[in-house]
C-alpha cells in the first residue's frame, strides 16, 4: 500500500470495492425474478436493481466520505433505512498500491463530486441484454472528470468456469486497469451508438461519419468500453438525453488511455456540483482523430445541440490531458477534405495500449458487438 494514500485514491479504492457489492445486488435482483419496473418517463425505466444498487453505492461512499458531494441517477427517499448488508466499508487493496498523481495529491473534500449511475443500460437489463449493463462511478475534481470505475456484472457470462463480472478503473495521469486493449481495424471505420434511444438525428449524425459498420448497444458505459478496448473507433450520440452520471466515469477512463470525449461543439464537459445534469450538447467520444470526427457532424445537427458548460481549468502539472477539440481550427484545417470525408483510420492511434495491469501515465491529445441476449 502507498504510504498515506490520498483522498482521491481512497475514493477510487472504495468505489472499486462498492462496485463489486452493487453488482452482486444487481445480479441477486434478477435471480429473484421481480424487477420492480417503474416508468420514470418516455423510454426511461427504473428497476429494483437500480434503486438497490444506488442505495448501496451512495450510502457506502457517504459513510466513508461524509463531506464529499455525491449525485446518483435515481430519486430515492433520503430517510429510507439502508439494509446493513448494502453497506461496503472496505477498500480495494490493489488500488491503494498505486501512488496518486502529483496534481491530485492535495485535493480536498470540497473539490470533489462523485457521479453515480447504479445501473447503466436499464432498458437492456429488462430485455435480457445483460452484457450491456454497467455500474458507473465517476470522480470529478474542480469540475474535471479525473477518475472512474466501470463494473460489468455479467462479464464472462458465456465462459463457464471463469469469474463472473469484472471491474475496470482508471485515473488520468496514473493509468487504467482491469482490461486488455486491442488495436481497432485500420481498414474500416466502426462507430457505436444507442440501441434503445435512437431517432433520425442520431442516425444522421452516425451516417455523416461514413462508417463501414455501426454497433448499436445499450448504455453509455458499455459504448465507451467498446471504445477503450479498441473494438470501435468512435461513439456518436446526437441527443440531449445523456446525463453527467452516464459520462463522468467513462470520460475519465477514456482520457486515461489517450482518448477524448466532448460535446458536439468540441467542449469538454463540466462536472461541478452546480451544473445541469443533462449533456444537452450531445456526446462524441474517440480514441484518435477526434477533430476529424467532429468535423463530420452536419452543421444543422450541431446547431440543435447546446454548448456545454466547459470544464474549469485544472493544473494537471506534468500530465498531458485531452482537452476539448478546437472546432474552429478543425473547420479551417480540414474544410478542404470536406465534411463528407470520413476520418482516416489508416494511421495507428497514438493512444497507449492497456493491459490488465496498467497503462502509460501520460495522456496524448488526440478503438465486436456483444449483443448477446441471455
Amino acid at each position: 500500500m502507498a504510504s498515506n494514500p490520498s483522498l482521491v485514491m481512497r475514493i477510487v479504492s472504495a468505489s472499486v470495492a462498492v462496485s463489486n457489492r452493487a453488482s452482486n445486488i444487481i445480479r441477486n435482483v434478477l435471480t429473484k425474478g421481480d424487477l420492480g419496473i417503474v416508468e420514470k418517463g418516455k423510454n426511461d425505466l427504473q428497476t429494483e436493481a437500480d434503486r438497490s444498487a444506488q442505495r448501496c453505492i451512495v450510502a457506502s461512499l457517504h459513510k466513508q466520505f461524509p463531506n464529499v458531494a455525491i449525485f446518483g441517477e435515481e430519486q430515492l427517499d433520503p430517510q429510507e433505512k439502508i439494509p446493513q448488508d448494502f453497506i461496503e466499508q472496505g477498500f480495494d487493496a490493489e488500488v491503494l498500491k498505486h501512488t496518486c498523481p502529483e496534481y491530485l495529491k492535495d485535493t480536498k473534500d470540497e473539490d470533489i463530486v462523485i457521479w453515480v449511475d447504479p445501473l447503466d443500460g436499464t432498458a437492456e437489463f429488462t430485455q435480457g441484454f445483460l452484457d450491456h449493463v454497467t455500474v458507473l462511478i465517476g470522480i470529478s475534481v474542480r469540475g474535471n472528470a479525473v477518475a472512474g470505475v466501470i463494473h460489468q456484472p455479467w462479464y464472462n457470462f458465456d465462459k463457464p468456469g471463469l469469474p463472473l463480472g469484472r471491474c475496470l478503473w482508471g485515473v488520468i495521469g496514473l493509468g487504467t486497469y482491469g482490461f486488455e486493449r486491442e488495436t481497432p481495424p485500420a481498414d474500416k471505420v466502426i462507430i457505436t451508438t444507442s440501441r434503445s434511444h435512437s431517432d433520425r438525428m442520431v442516425t444522421e449524425a452516425v451516417e455523416a461519419c461514413k462508417p463501414d459498420e455501426v454497433v448499436r448497444v445499450g448504455g453509455a458505459g458499455h459504448k465507451v468500453l467498446l471504445l477503450i478496448e479498441g473494438k470501435v473507433h468512435a461513439y456518436v450520440f446526437a441527443s440531449k438525453g445523456c446525463k453527467k452520471w452516464d459520462t463522468c466515469a467513462p470520460e475519465a477512463i477514456l482520457h486515461a488511455v489517450g482518448g477524448t470525449l466532448t460535446d458536439f461543439h468540441g467542449i469538454r464537459m463540466n462536472y461541478s456540483a452546480d451544473v445541469q445534469r443533462k449533456n444537452t450538447g450531445g456526446v462524441l467520444a474517440t480514441v484518435a482523430d477526434h477533430a476529424k470526427f467532429l468535423n463530420c457532424i452536419p452543421e444543422h445537427i450541431r446547431d440543435v445541440m447546446d454548448k456545454s458548460s466547459e470544464a474549469p481549468p485544472l493544473d494537471f502539472k506534468e500530465v498531458i490531458v485531452c482537452g476539448g477539440a478546437d472546432l474552429e481550427k478543425a473547420k479551417k484545417n480540414e474544410v478542404s477534405e470536406k465534411t463528407s470525408s470520413p476520418p482516416n483510420q489508416n494511421a495507428e492511434s497514438t493512444a497507449p495500449k492497456a493491459d490488465s495491469k496498467s497503462t502509460s501515465a501520460t495522456v496524448p491529445n488526440d478503438n465486436a458487438n456483444t449483443n448477446t441476449k441471455l
